[in-house]
């Protein structure tokens, strides 16, 4: 077992100490009280809401992957970052284990956040194709990037409890990111996550539309729009390819009203 300490000070994020937050208490009664993201992520970061999650995530930072074993891990929960501003909310599932977990980014250190970064740089939202620390230089362009779930889940399976502590999180951020018009929901759990979000801020759609590749859904402003999820069980399947992927995220830019990318290399298609 490696002794070596959590990420703490050194971490990306502000307030090191691990505060106990009880699932009542991650949705203030006065959700005015958020003035910025930073407030929400000032709370994401300290939540010890779900033992489980808690105890696996710490579990993973001390014992981290012979790859990792000289890293420090961030071992803590990890708050949604991009553009403020953002026209686009782009929604996964949970941070990945030796990813996010370890990095203290979502999408970031990880297979999945390759993918997706990629295609991110290809239609004009991030500033370089690859995210691979939480001070790379990375700036994510009228996008946010947030989970459902904000600790790693064993075996990437987060409980419906699991997610329901966590998902006032996300109505804290969307709240706080008054541009937003569509949000790219990835995978399944992403989209009935985004949907139960939208239905606490009184959103309500009848009948539920259900998930798709390229399903879209009018949800009172914001326009839901489904992508697979960038696993590497789809993308090494060819379930999802680089040009599907590009596909959604050239449609979000359209239905959030923001001129065509033209970043470095997106003219060119990707190899699918």
């Amino acid at each position: 077992m490696d002794d070596t300490p959590l990420a703490s000070e050194r971490g990306p994020h502000a307030d090191p100490t691990h505060e106990i937050r009880t699932p009542d208490e991650t949705l203030p009664d006065d959700l005015a009280a958020d003035r910025t993201l930073d407030d929400v992520t000032a709370d994401i970061v300290v939540c010890r809401a779900c033992p489980r999650l808690v105890a696996w995530r710490e579990q993973v930072g001390r014992e981290k992957v012979a790859r990792y074993r000289d890293r420090t891990y961030w071992a803590r929960p990890v708050p949604g970052y991009g553009d403020p501003l953002a026209r686009i909310a782009i929604v996964g599932l949970a941070p990945a284990a030796h990813g996010g977990n370890r990095t203290g980014r979502v999408f970031t250190g990880d297979r999945s956040g390759d993918v997706l970064f990629a295609a991110m740089y290809r239609a004009g939202l991030a500033s370089q194709p690859t995210s691979t620390s939480a001070d790379d230089g990375m700036v994510v362009r009228d996008a946010y990037v947030a989970a459902a779930v904000r600790c790693a889940p064993p075996l990437n399976r987060p409980l419906p409890s699991e997610r329901d502590h966590c998902l006032p999180y996300l109505v804290r951020e969307l709240r706080l990111l008054p541009e937003v018009r569509v949000v790219v929901a990835l995978g399944a759990f992403g989209w009935d996550g985004v949907l139960r979000t939208l239905d606490i801020l009184g959103q309500r759609v009848r009948p539920r539309p259900p998930f798709g590749h390229g399903a879209l859904a009018q949800v009172g402003p914001y326009a839901l729009l489904g992508c697979f999820h960038p696993s590497q069980q789809n993308t090494f399947t060819g379930r999802l390819t680089p040009v599907m992927l590009d596909d959604v995220l050239g449609r979000a830019r359209e239905l959030a009203g923001l001129a065509p990318s033209t970043a470095a290399g997106s003219e060119e298609s990707a190899v699918s």
